[in-house]
């Protein structure tokens, strides 16, 4: 009645780590963010670090901080716990994933011990890849967590951190928690788990130097965008005057106007829309945070499938 679950060493998948399986994870870097609870966007492979090469360089989107990825096949040893260390320290990383067929108990253990024992602004994950087939079905792969930060041991260590924190600083982190959270759990919008001190929030749209992100602005604004910085400051203008020619198809499925901006002293452009309001409005946060969602969900639903045309 049932058929037989079995695992698929990963050289049968990928013959070579460097030359396979890297370039694969860093293709499916999202589902890797899934995985762990962030917006990871690809930044390099093999990323230089004095004589040694990290695998891949990432960016966390939702706090713009650095996210080293160090793979391997087999299991974990010694020599690519030191190097994860040297990268972590060589990038100033505020993420560290380490991903493998197995990971040895006793580096779980050291995982565990640096989350313990570093402050909430440096996090240590652990991530075991696994390739499984039923009888002889297509093969599918699974990202399974196995090192990750107690958010709340975290917090004990950070308090002192935390009591510097600006009582608007903390408006906006509480504020974007329940956002990502009402977008992660409700819409399956997003994999990221922590809001951040801070009056802005970026989303991954599936391509490098493109996300959709929600913004408190001067002059009591709210805004909700596309934000485009996909290279040079030419690439960006060229890509935000290739949606202008469907200006009129996007806004009648927007259903509004929008703003279509060059942002002065940036080299990065913007579709963008607005309203009025405040963190400070207490009274109208629930509001702002509905309006929010619906219009990440509008962007995404009407550029993700024009962002891969345009790239085509």
């Amino acid at each position: 009645m049932f058929g037989e679950l079995k695992k698929v060493p990963l050289r049968d998948i990928w013959a070579h780590e460097a030359q396979d399986f890297t370039p694969w994870l860093a293709e499916n870097i999202e589902a890797l963010g899934n995985a762990v609870g962030l917006e990871l966007e690809l930044v390099q492979e093999e990323a230089s670090v004095g004589s040694f090469s990290l695998d891949i360089l990432a960016k966390d989107l939702g706090s713009a901080e650095n996210v080293i990825i160090e793979n391997q096949f087999s299991q974990t040893d010694h020599d690519h716990l030191g190097k994860l260390l040297t990268y972590a320290a060589g990038f100033d990383a505020s993420f560290v994933i380490w991903v493998a067929e197995t990971i040895r108990e006793e580096h779980r253990q050291a995982l565990d011990w640096l989350n313990h024992r570093t402050d909430n602004q440096t996090q240590f994950f652990a991530v075991v890849v696994e390739v499984i087939q039923i009888d002889n079905s297509k093969p599918a792969f699974n990202l399974k967590p196995v090192v990750f930060p107690n958010e709340w041991q975290k917090s004990k260590s950070g308090n002192k951190t935390t009591q510097k924190t600006s009582t608007k600083s903390e408006q906006y982190r509480e504020y974007f928690q329940d956002l990502i959270d009402d977008l992660r759990i409700e819409h399956k919008f997003t994999s990221a788990k922590a809001g951040q001190p801070q009056n802005w929030y970026a989303f991954a749209s599936g391509i490098s130097g493109i996300n959709y992100g929600a913004n408190f602005c001067q002059g009591n604004k709210v805004r909700t965008e596309l934000y485009i910085d996909n290279g040079s400051a030419e690439d960006n203008v060229s890509c935000l005057n290739h949606f202008l020619e469907s200006k009129k198809d996007i806004e009648n499925e927007f259903g509004c106007d929008l703003s279509w901006e060059p942002i002065d002293g940036k080299r990065a452009t913007r579709i963008a829309i607005y309203r009025d309001g405040s963190i400070t409005t207490e009274n109208e946060l629930v509001e702002i945070k509905s309006w929010h969602i619906t219009n990440l969900l509008k962007f995404k639903s009407i550029f993700n499938k024009r962002l891969r045309q345009y790239l085509r």
